[in-house]
């Protein structure tokens, strides 16, 4: 077994693969600095977790990551392409292959679900309304909402219907990429046990990369290939949760060994048993 691979190891790794790469990004606010020469590498069709203590900058990497902040220093290739140096037109070409689904959803509001989930079309694309409809309806259905939510605005719909709509949104363009900011956050354990599931099946069937900023332990464990931990202004290690628990590091071991982690690998453990408990008397 690998050991995790701490920050000069990070940017040595196979960034053949990686269909996001950062190199060297510092993320300074004044005389703060939140980031600095953070390296990290998403390999293409992996689910990565980002985790970190509070005020570390999870949600900034991810804004980072997705030009709605703009780094001190460094770069950023998203599909092969520096996106600090790409003319407007690639980088408007390279936003398409990726969906967003924010913390809240960021659902508008004032447009139904189905309006909310045809938004990206109608402003990246130029297929018709009836088109619109159709492939609305498709991701609706996708991610597991009833057609019946089509009309809804978003007042209307629980937590957890919400942030299944705004994935709906995200998957509207078909990305390669799909950026997570605490998708389970404010949904109970069964309500993130069911969106676990479903980003697993949209990952197998769809091929898409993911990576999420969490601080749900349950989901780091149900879904995560890999787990890049920020610590002390970097990306401090990367690799299996299996792996990150011998790197050692004060937080690291307090977060993945701490009681609520030796809870969440405990259930990890339980549920694995009872899927091959059930899988040998379905045989049997």
């Amino acid at each position: 077994m690998d050991e995790a691979l701490p920050i000069a190891d990070v940017s040595a790794s196979s960034s053949s693969e990686a269909i996001i790469r950062l190199h060297r990004v510092d993320n300074r606010f004044n005389t703060l600095v939140v980031h600095e020469n953070l390296d990290l590498d998403i390999r293409k069709g992996e689910i990565l977790g980002i985790i970190g203590g509070s005020g570390t900058g999870k949600s900034i990497l991810l804004r980072t990551i997705l030009g709605l902040h703009h780094a001190s220093a460094g770069e950023i290739f998203v599909m092969g392409v520096n996106m600090n140096t790409a003319s407007e037109e690639k980088k408007k070409r390279i936003r398409k292959q990726w969906g967003v689904l924010f913390q809240d959803g960021a659902l508008f509001s004032s447009l139904t679900v189905g309006e909310n989930i045809a938004f990206p079309l109608r402003e990246f694309t130029s297929v018709s309304k009836s088109m619109r409809e159709a492939i609305s309806l498709m991701k609706l259905d996708l991610v597991g909402l009833p057609l019946s939510a089509y009309d809804l605005y978003p007042g209307e719909l629980s937590g957890g219907m919400k942030k299944r709509a705004g994935l709906a949104r995200a998957l509207a363009l078909d990305p390669a990429i799909l950026l997570l900011d605490e998708p389970t956050a404010g949904l109970d354990p069964l309500g993130a046990a069911d969106f676990d599931r479903l980003l697993l099946g949209l990952r197998a069937g769809l091929g898409l990369t993911v990576c999420m900023v969490t601080h749900d332990l349950d989901s780091l464990h149900a879904v995560c290939d890999r787990v890049a931990v920020l610590a002390e202004k970097r990306i401090y290690a990367v690799d299996s949760i299996a792996n990150l628990l011998h790197v050692k590091h004060p937080w690291i071991q307090e977060y993945f060994t701490g009681p609520r982690g030796r809870m969440a690998s405990h259930a990890r453990g339980l549920a694995a048993l009872c899927q091959w408990e059930h899988s040998g008397a379905d045989q049997r």
